[in-house]
């Protein structure tokens, strides 16, 4: 087994502990790249349940302590208001995101504190250069905003919040394949702002600076629509990059991950009520994720 020193280890775990978090706001459900219809006021409730176990450096499992069991488990309730209207003749959506929850470490990690509260608020616009109803193909551009606004303590090595703004922006892509079954595609681009207050989590009895490389997720997978009231999806995901630095120290702790999503929806007249579970296939640095669930309601209102 090979040993790893503690800012190597830090910086994996906050890798890949902020990674899935940020990820929430941009993981596609099924037809969700589908134009909406403009002048539309949609609020959306959800709950995400989520456990990070062993712990992995370049492919090798991480045994030495406080990693010999490592768990953490985290549960998020998320408030959503979007508004869809036309920009230049063109579907448009905004929306603000705001998560309350819990990060709670167990198991080997149980001796770190909690961290309940307010997470970080999401901000997005997303733009559709193309959307043909009829043929059911549609071009969506969406740019999102994270805003450090989450609980965080620089003594403490888990945070809801990453202190630092995040900048994504996605393309995406669906279209028939056959019959009711359309295919989808979307890739995004993740940028990170610094972080000047890393502490505990860098391991260092002050602050020190914190900076994390882009990230690039691409997510793709079939949708079928049972009738009009069910739909079913697939989703597989593999994301890369998003190396950190600790004060300009380069960490070598790129991600590399596989996971896949399952997603099914009902529409009914009280509104949209969605079911995801999911997990990692594979991880290359990081914590892996044996276990992801999410419910939701959207509602017109």
């Amino acid at each position: 087994m090979r040993y790893f020193t503690q800012t190597h280890l830090a910086a994996l775990l906050i890798a890949c502990l902020v990674i899935p978090r940020l990820g929430w706001a941009i993981d596609l459900q099924p037809n969700d790249i589908v134009a909406p219809q403009a002048d539309k006021n949609i609020i959306t409730l959800s709950y995400y349940d989520t456990e990070n176990t062993n712990l992995y450096k370049n492919g090798t499992l991480v045994t030495k302590m406080p990693y010999g069991n490592p768990k953490v488990h985290s549960h998020f309730d998320i408030i959503r208001l979007a508004t869809s209207h036309t920009v230049a003749d063109l579907p448009a959506l905004s929306y603000i995101q705001v998560p309350l929850g819990t990060l709670k470490p167990e198991g080997s990690l149980s001796s770190q504190p909690s961290s309940t509260g307010v997470g970080d608020i999401t901000l997005a616009a997303a733009i559709w250069p193309y959307a043909n109803r009829e043929s059911r193909r549609y071009l969506g551009l969406a740019a999102f905003l994270v805003l450090p606004t989450g609980a965080y303590s620089s003594a403490q090595s888990l945070n809801l919040g990453i202190k630092q703004h995040v900048l994504d922006v996605q393309i995406g892509f669906q279209t028939p394949i056959v019959g009711n079954l359309d295919g989808m595609i979307a890739i995004d681009s993740m940028h990170f702002g610094g972080n000047n207050q890393c502490a505990a989590a860098c391991l260092s009895p002050t602050q020190v600076s914190l900076s994390q490389n882009a990230l690039t997720t691409t997510q793709l997978g079939p949708i079928y629509k049972i009738n009009e009231m069910f739909t079913l999806g697939v989703s597989y995901f593999y994301v890369v990059g998003g190396a950190t630095e600790i004060n300009h120290v380069y960490q070598n702790n790129s991600a590399q991950t596989q996971r896949f999503l399952l997603s099914a929806q009902a529409s009914t007249d009280w509104g949209r009520l969605s079911l995801q579970y999911g997990r990692d296939i594979e991880v290359k640095n990081g914590f892996i994720q044996p276990r992801v669930f999410a419910i939701r309601l959207a509602k017109n209102f």
